[in-house]
């Protein structure tokens, strides 16, 4: 299966325990598409999505459109999980890029990588 990073995909996330997010919700492929597309790899990386606005870097507002989202959601970026791919139900679109920097500005909040991607050397080691 290839899923692209900022795919929006229908999960099933059950089961769950306490304040995960629980059901069958849109969510936003944040895995690398080469490794979700080998079958050694069962698992796709994902934040899932609400319609219930939230504030900061955590929860970025993601619009309808070509996403496949038919109305204004937010990001649970405290809420990253991986899923087995089986789970996935449906593909719906892409985010576009300004939606997805959005998404790994607040990633690399959530696992506290800013430094580090600060300070990395860009792609190619130049």
């Amino acid at each position: 299966m290839r899923l692209d990073r900022g795919t929006v995909i229908l999960l099933d996330l059950d089961p769950t325990v306490r304040h995960e997010q629980r059901g069958v919700r849109p969510c936003i492929v944040v895995s690398d598409p080469d490794v979700v597309a080998d079958q050694r790899f069962p698992l796709v990386c994902v934040v899932p999505l609400t319609g219930t606005p939230g504030e900061g870097a955590l929860y970025p507002s993601l619009s309808p459109g070509q996403s496949g989202l038919t109305k204004a959601s937010y990001a649970l970026i405290d809420h990253l999980r991986s899923a087995d791919k089986r789970r996935v139900r449906r593909v719906f679109g892409q985010l576009g890029r300004h939606e997805l920097d959005a998404i790994d500005e607040g990633l690399a909040l959530f696992l506290g990588l800013g430094d580090k991607l600060a300070s990395a050397p860009p792609p190619g080691g130049q």
